[in-house]
């Protein structure tokens, strides 16, 4: 037998039904007309019950069922059937539970007038002028007949029930003074009809967030049309339908998992979700994201949780199974430097995952460039050389984060001498205050902006970035340091292996010819020249200008000192020890044992020192190459072959 009977008639009743049913609780549902048995579909598990009911009948009922709890979500201005529904269940001894309509809130309290009930209205508009559209459905349209001159000022928005424009006919009104629809009507809907019948005045009932109610408020608001709320009959005590869910699911051990959604909302801007998303948002009950997110795209039947700590989002999720249907709002895009992987793991696979437009499909859309040959990153919140990718990209997307983001950006392209880089600025994408303009990156040193941007870096003298090393020797600057050659060093990097993002050491640097090869390699990582001398230090200095090397730190002093504070190196290239080679070596490791290093040896004095010291700290993996390269020289018309110095590469890891 049924273990539930719910009064309903109202979306809440119709949704505790479907909740009800979907866990195999059986539940009749109650409802007095046709058109009310409509709005929920039966199943083994709910039956529906089309009929009014007098006390007596419902008492009858109660006998017949003994139901374990009787849930009244009726309407909120159903004053006397919920009497009765409570009546009968203290007189049956049934527990009975009212479960109540969120409240409405007119927003600006200046435009709206409050009267107790519809007589009182009327009362009320026996002194105005001007249309008014009355949406208080067909049960109070008799009363509103005291309205002088009624017929004419009245617009009445019904339901399209043959028994309901028949009814309203009979008071006289027809044509276009009685509208027969079916709702939920939206903002831009009830003021469209505002519009079109020229009303000052909208009358409604305060039938709650479900209802429809802030709908009307703000759609009188926008047309400066004064609201006239009829308010509730009763002053009720019960519970919330989220907390009418809670209690069910405790009672009957419901152990329902809330549909969760992941939702790209794009901008910003409710203007630039999809259309998947808008139904994601108009199904949920639970909204969850950062304010400004959220803000941007909750609607008025949602409870919103601002937060963005994907931890806490999970956790939240998990210990309210009262919700049924979750929504997290992220910005842009899921898939685009989002936090949705992260709440991905956290949540599950059955988790939907809805995609928006993402800031550089948006943005490049703006500026009219295409973003399919355009480098994409994100240095907002990590670490980014974006110089290196401006320097060699032609078109390079970045999303920023902070206020100075682009000055700073725009300083460092001018001192490394790319100050004629256009920087296309976008900033409060889709938002009212929406920027975008674009200048040479010399001409925006000192911008301060909205941290909430992103840039399009356009070079048009980009260079393409070298697959492989080798400089040529005379591209560096060069004074009196030595300097590793070509030849040399190009073997040496090869022997290191790094990757993009290395973390790399060059002790004894000269001149910078290594260090600046390595940071053109790992162009996302980061290379920390260690020098003694004042004179190669300004070297480095300048080769790193004329290379563009942001990622390439210059540590003035003597190792191992100078490693100590340093952060920890995935690679390490030794071209001068000073004779501290074992204790150079025993820093690396300390810092990380599987640091990979090259050292390369000129004197047979330093080969034996490196040998001894890889034999003592038992390095797994070691090669000795020695390296013996010669030049043509032209002397007349002859060629002669000259010897450069040998050199020895070791390269070891653990």
């Amino acid at each position: 037998m049924y273990k539930v009977i719910v009064f309903a008639g109202t979306t809440e009743g119709y949704d505790l039904c479907r909740y009800l049913s979907r866990n195999q609780i059986p539940v009749l549902a109650c409802v007095a007309t046709e058109y009310g048995s409509r709005s929920v579909e039966e199943n083994p598990f709910l039956k529906v019950q089309a009929a009014r009911l007098t006390q007596e009948e419902m008492e009858k009922l109660f006998e017949e069922i003994r139901p374990e709890m009787v849930l009244d979500a009726t309407h909120p201005y159903a004053a006397e059937v919920t009497k009765n529904i409570h009546t009968a269940c203290e007189n049956a001894g049934i527990v009975y539970q009212r479960v109540l309509r969120e409240e409405g809130d007119s927003g600006d309290q200046e435009n709206a007038v409050y009267v107790d009930s519809p007589e009182a209205a009327v009362e009320y508009l026996k002194n105005t002028e001007g249309n008014i559209l009355l949406t208080t459905g067909s049960k109070e349209l008799g009363k509103f007949t005291a309205l002088p001159g009624y017929q004419e000022r009245l617009y009445a928005r019904v339901l399209s029930l043959p028994s309901v424009m028949t009814a309203c006919a009979s008071y006289g009104l027809e044509g276009k003074h009685l509208i027969g629809m079916q709702g939920p009507f939206s903002r831009e809907l009830n003021a469209a009809m505002l519009r079109q019948y020229d009303c000052r005045y909208l009358v409604t009932k305060d039938s709650g967030k479900a209802g429809g109610f802030l709908e009307k408020a703000e759609a009188a608001m926008e047309c400066q049309v004064q609201l006239v709320i009829i308010g509730r009959p009763l002053q009720e005590k019960g519970l919330s339908l989220k907390e009418c869910r809670k209690m069910l699911g405790e009672h009957f051990g419901i152990l329902e998992k809330p549909q969760v959604t992941l939702l790209g909302i794009g901008m910003g801007s409710r203007d630039t979700l999809t259309v998947q998303g808008q139904r994601a948002l108009e199904r949920a009950d639970l909204l969850i994201g950062a304010r400004r997110i959220a803000d941007s795209v909750k609607l008025s039947h949602h409870q919103v949780l601002y937060e963005y700590r994907s931890d806490v989002i999970a956790d939240y999720i998990h210990s309210h199974p009262e919700f049924a249907h979750v929504v997290v709002a992220l910005s842009g895009d899921v898939g685009f430097y989002s936090g949705a992987r992260k709440l991905l793991s956290l949540l599950g696979e059955d988790t939907e995952v809805i995609c928006g437009i993402s800031s550089v499909v948006y943005f490049m859309a703006k500026i009219g460039l295409s973003w399919d040959d355009a480098k994409i990153v994100s240095a907002h919140g990590r670490s980014c050389n974006l110089i290196s990718l401006i320097r060699c990209c032609r078109k390079v997307f970045a999303i920023l984060g902070t206020s100075d983001g682009v000055s700073q950006l725009a300083r460092k392209l001018t001192d490394y001498g790319m100050g004629d880089v256009i920087l296309y600025v976008g900033e409060n994408l889709s938002y009212k205050n929406e920027k975008i303009f674009a200048a040479p990156a010399a001409k925006l040193t000192e911008y301060q902006g909205d941290p909430l941007s992103v840039i399009c870096a356009y070079n048009e003298n980009s260079v393409s970035r070298l697959e492989t090393h080798g400089i040529p020797d005379e591209e560096f600057i060069r004074g009196k340091a030595p300097m590793t050659k070509e030849e040399v060093r190009t073997v040496s990097l090869s022997k290191l292996k790094l990757t993009e993002d290395s973390i790399c050491y060059d002790v004894g640097a000269g001149t910078g010819s290594v260090s600046v090869e390595m940071a053109l390699r790992a162009h996302q990582g980061i290379v920390y020249a260690i020098e003694k001398k004042e004179e190669a230090a300004e070297l480095l200095l300048q080769n790193k200008k004329k290379f563009a090397a942001d990622n390439l730190e210059i540590v003035h002093g003597m190792a191992p000192d100078a490693l100590e504070n340093l952060p920890v190196p995935t690679h390490a290239f030794i071209g001068g020890s000073s004779g501290n080679l074992r204790e150079i070596l025993q820093v690396l490791l300390e810092k990380n044992e599987h640091v990979r290093i090259v050292i390369n040896c000129i004197t047979l004095e330093t080969i034996s020192e490196a040998l001894s010291a890889i034999r003592e700290f038992a390095f797994e993996e070691t090669e000795v190459v020695q390296l013996a390269a010669s030049r043509a020289k032209e002397i007349g018309r002859y060629h002669l072959m000259m010897g450069e110095n040998p050199i020895y590469m070791i390269t070891c890891q653990k």
